[in-house]
């Protein structure tokens, strides 16, 4: 019997298992192969970009590990991506930073133009991906003691506003160019190590910086912008500018997306809490699928039960629709395109179990009062044969089941990564 025959028969007697909750399994994979992942560009060449690859990381980023095979070129990091791409089942898109634009003439950040990133539009058409953009808020002379488009130095605050305000004209480029919508994320890092006496300001005048980014209309069917909260480390551990709740308000006070980073709360709290708080009152989502250990790390997503909370709050509450789920992560400990293949697979795995759910028999019961049959149920949920579900998605949509795709990563690693020198210019 051969692999596929093996995968369709269990799958047969999965069907027949779940049908016997009500469940209709082909109507669970038709909804997730719906589901496009924004897959982060950064994974593949530890946030180095094109525009200043030397440039030492700041904003209280940094990258472990030295694994061969970086990637050092534009052709070498969207070979990369392809390669990624071609063992995740379905049809997705990426997220580009700012500093990863292609050009031969020596740009700043306030310089860039929708040309910078035609490579990329090429590359998106002939993958059939659409893009995400953000905007670099790190990393560069103009970040001047912690503080970007929140500074009490204008001559700082204008740079960075200029800075937006281009990355907005790119986003709405790749919206018009691939015919899909681009979501433009803003992350800063401003903020104070100690105490700071005045908390106000500097809130203050990120308002306003913000406030003059998105003056300028664009067709929300080509971009739309999305702001990022953090509870961040280094550098600025007592006190964040774009904290959680400034962004929540900010982003219901405009009409725009609010960024969950499920990187950077609590280790206590419960980040899938998040999303029925705020849709009633808010736009939309944009997701940072991150994983924390301890807290404040962008470790690979994997399939634990913070991630299958966040599928099951998204699916049982009917949320998809009003939510982009990105992944953000960035690990050189293991072969970087691994880390992409593991951290997709693993959110689409999560997706996948929570629609494999008799929701609305388990609302019926709940809005009964019967907590008897809702644990009853969802107990015995956790060891019905999901993976089987899996198996067959993975083969309708033509990626290797299992772990078949780690040998695809190893022929990758032979034949292209470890020819590589890991010098960033060699």
């Amino acid at each position: 019997m051969t692999k596929s025959e093996t995968v369709e028969q269990a799958y047969k007697v999965a069907k027949e298992r779940y049908a016997e909750l009500g469940v209709d399994t082909d109507a669970a994979l038709k909804e997730l192969k719906k589901v496009k992942l924004s897959v982060h560009c950064w994974q593949g060449d530890d946030i180095h970009g094109f525009l200043f690859p030397n440039q030492e990381l700041t904003g209280g980023i940094g990258v472990s590990g030295n694994y061969p095979g970086i990637a050092r070129t534009p052709d070498e990091l969207s070979g990369d991506l392809s390669e990624a791409l071609s063992l995740i089942p379905g049809q997705h898109k990426v997220q580009l930073h700012a500093i990863y634009a292609v050009t031969d003439k020596k740009k700043d950040l306030t310089d860039l133009e929708p040309e910078d990133f035609s490579y990329w539009v090429d590359w998106a058409k002939k993958e059939k991906v659409g893009l995400d953009m953000n905007g670099t808020f790190f990393s560069h002379p103009m970040v001047k003691d912690n503080f970007t488009l929140a500074s009490p130095d204008k001559d700082v605050r204008d740079f960075w506003i200029e800075h937006g305000k281009r990355s907005r004209t790119i986003a709405n480029y790749f919206g018009k160019e691939l015919g899909q919508q681009s979501v433009n994320n803003f992350w800063i890092p401003d903020g104070f190590k100690d105490n700071p006496i005045d908390k106000a300001d500097p809130r203050l005048r990120l308002i306003d910086s913000l406030d003059e980014i998105i003056k300028k209309p664009y067709d929300e069917k080509n971009t739309i912008e999305a702001f990022e909260g953090k509870l961040f480390g280094t550098g600025i551990e007592s006190y964040t500018v774009g904290s959680h709740l400034f962004y929540n308000n900010y982003a219901i006070s405009r009409n725009k997306l609010w960024t969950i980073d499920a990187g950077h709360w609590h280790p206590t709290e419960d980040v899938s809490d998040k999303f029925s708080a705020f849709l009633p009152f808010g736009k939309g989502l944009m997701l940072h699928v991150s994983r924390p250990v301890r807290w404040d790390s962008d470790h690979v997503v994997i399939f634990d039960e913070a991630l299958v909370r966040i599928a099951r709050s998204l699916v049982r509450d009917n949320e998809l629709s009003k939510t982009n789920i990105g992944l953000d992560f960035f690990d050189a400990t293991i072969n970087r395109v691994a880390a992409w293949v593991i951290g997709a697979r693993a959110t689409q795995k999560a997706l996948l179990q929570a629609m494999l759910e008799p929701i609305e028999q388990l609302k019926k019961a709940e809005l009964n009062f019967d907590f008897t049959t809702r644990l009853a149920e969802t107990e015995e949920l956790k060891s019905y044969p999901f993976g089987a579900v899996w198996d067959e998605f993975c083969l309708q949509n033509d990626v290797p089941v299992g772990t078949d795709w780690l040998n695809n990563i190893h022929q990758y690693e032979k034949d292209v990564q470890f020819k590589r020198s890991n010098l960033i210019n060699a």
